[in-house]
């Protein structure tokens, strides 16, 4: 058998770009297509896809296999400055995480299916799938009969082997579901694997619930026109406890009506709220976990209801003409919603220099001030480090110049915010930062790096994009 080196996989992969990119992108070559041509297009059109989404995963795969938490920072990924493959590949590939997780998690399902039976080298000992019962999805994903994104279906939808449905069970669902995949598209291949799922484990109706249950999930996303997104994953019971609030603050709205006593009352005052449907149950949600923060904070970090901090240069405040931030996001707020969030919390200042540096401190503490941390947060607006995107408040202060090596001061000019894993990585992998007059470069390892060229740390914070140009244009 003649393996293929390097080399030549990379000189298949620039002759398939070349290839794809001489098709046509032209619109109007695409206007002139008949009916039928079009859908006959559309079926080769994902044809590409599907065999992109192959490679990818099983370099993902590759990647994630040098790349183990047992690695630590030696593994792939952490060297090449990433938390995990699935940073990597977002990164350089401009995936979504979800579209990245995906390709990491079938990658190493097709990975493990190759190797399964063969000798480690390195250990001698004999290479195991963790989930052999899909070794036919694997094998239709390398074949090119199943896409990457069905492949995660089927994997998702029958789940792991339990005391009642065993691994040779869901092999052959596993099997019978790569060929339905021909007909079904990807929403109903899940479905339809839940379901075969629910018909092997009669009896396993618990499990599933604690199972469902367990998965629960809460995460947060900012968008890329300044919004947040929370999405919230909840089993049955909690997601009943959620509309049920939800339907009681928007059925009136939404042609619930109540005719009696104090309950038609708030019932008209809902229905001739001018708000949207979508926005009456945002705002009561929101209403909802600030009152329950402030009655019972018990279970946070802090106390009492949840706070935002506003930056805002003294100019704009005095001049009433401009805008604010808030810490942690990129879209700008105007004065009056500066000043009415002002009103319910205290007003503190940071003094910026000239240069776009808050006052030293000095040698003589060891540890970076609470006064200081939000001076670094104002500043930096979160890890400084490469494309990061943790804000303040996920990051420590980290001295460019060590304390103990290079008898480092706290001062705030020598101090930068990076998150846990990068501040880690900069202290024990050799990662440098350096400052040039009022700019941080990262500086990585020559093993990284070997000419070691500076890359620019600007700064994350858009309120302190915004005084900078308030200097410049002052100077």
């Amino acid at each position: 058998m003649q393996t293929t080196t390097a080399t030549d996989l990379t000189k298949q992969f620039a002759a398939a770009v070349t290839a794809l990119s001489a098709v046509s992108k032209d619109v109007a070559d695409f206007q002139t297509a008949d009916d039928a041509a079009l859908v006959e297009l559309s079926r080769l059109a994902a044809q590409e896809k599907q065999i992109a989404d192959a490679h990818l995963a099983l370099i993902a795969g590759e990647i994630a296999a040098r790349s183990t938490r047992e690695m630590g920072q030696s593994g792939l990924a952490q060297r090449e400055g990433f938390r995990s493959t699935e940073e990597l590949l977002r990164t350089t590939t401009g995936a979504t995480g979800r579209d990245a997780t995906t390709a990491v998690r079938v990658g190493r399902l097709v990975r493990e299916a190759a190797t399964a039976g063969s000798i480690d080298p390195a250990t001698g000992e004999q290479f195991e799938a963790r989930e052999p019962w899909l070794a036919d999805v694997a094998a239709a994903v390398s074949a090119g009969s199943l896409s990457v994104a069905a492949a995660d279906a089927i994997r998702t939808g029958l789940g792991s082997p339990t005391d009642n449905v065993s691994a040779d069970a869901l092999a052959g669902a596993a099997r019978e579901l790569c060929l339905e995949a021909a007909i079904l598209d990807v929403d109903r291949l899940l479905k339809r694997a839940r379901e075969l799922r629910d018909e092997l484990d009669e009896v396993g109706i618990a499990d599933r619930e604690r199972e469902r249950f367990e998965k629960r999930s809460l995460r947060h996303y900012v968008l890329s026109n300044g919004m947040g997104r929370l999405v919230w994953d909840l089993d049955p019971e909690n997601y009943a406890v959620v509309t049920e609030l939800y339907d009681r603050a928007t059925s009136p709205k939404r042609g619930v009506r109540f005719v009696e006593g104090d309950r038609k009352e708030a019932a008209d005052r809902i229905l001739a709220d001018p708000r949207t449907i979508e926005q009456l149950a945002s705002d009561t949600l929101l209403g909802l976990l600030q009152a329950g923060a402030d009655a019972d904070s018990s279970q946070l970090l802090g106390t009492g209801a949840a706070a935002i901090r506003v930056l805002v240069t003294k100019k704009t405040v005095k001049a009433r003409e401009g805008h604010g931030r808030i810490e942690g996001t990129s879209a700008p707020i105007s004065l009056a919603t500066v000043e009415r969030l002002s009103c319910g919390g205290d007003l503190r200042d940071v003094t910026i220099d000239s240069f776009g540096q808050p006052l030293d401190v000095g040698k003589e503490q060891r540890f970076f001030t609470p006064k200081q941390r939000i001076a670094l947060a104002v500043r930096d607006g979160g890890c400084l480090f490469g494309d990061c995107d943790r804000p303040p408040s996920m990051t420590e202060a980290h001295h460019i110049k060590f304390w103990a090596r290079d008898d480092g001061r706290t001062d705030l000019k020598d101090g930068v915010l990076l998150c846990k894993f990068h501040h880690l990585l900069c202290h024990n992998k050799g990662w440098e930062i350096e400052r040039v007059g009022t700019d941080y470069f990262l500086v990585p390892p020559p093993d990284i790096d070997p000419s070691q060229t500076y890359r620019p740390m600007p700064s994350k914070s858009p309120a302190m994009r915004d005084l900078r140009r308030e200097q410049e244009a002052a100077r």
